[in-house]
């Protein structure tokens, strides 16, 4: 899978996608870009949008994403390794256009 991870996402989650292309908004090029039009971009490209950004529910329609959307719950890199498992399984488990939101301890 392709995979975006958003500028607030920690670099380092990119060694935890095993098996994924994944790349970051910074090394894409596209820092600064605001989330409308960011998901936009990114959908011509990339299958899973991967953010921290616990505002883009709010502010987006992600009904009608036309991206696939994996919001994690912190941007904090050491919870995150602890749970590289559970990122994986969701990651795994998300569907095109769909939106999904991991809590993590």
């Amino acid at each position: 899978m392709k995979i975006l991870l958003d500028e607030c996402v920690p670099l380092p989650l990119r060694d935890l996608l095993g098996g994924h292309d994944s790349i970051s908004v910074q090394q894409r090029g596209w820092t600064g870009i605001k989330n409308g039009d960011l998901l936009r971009l990114a959908a011509r490209e990339f299958e899973l949008f991967i953010t921290s950004d616990q505002s883009i529910r709010y502010e987006q329609n992600l009904a009608r994403a036309p991206i696939a959307i994996l919001e994690l719950s912190t941007n904090d890199l050491r919870r995150i390794r602890a749970s590289a498992a559970m990122i994986q399984s969701e990651v795994t488990a998300t569907r095109a256009g769909e939106y999904r939101r991991v809590a993590i301890p």
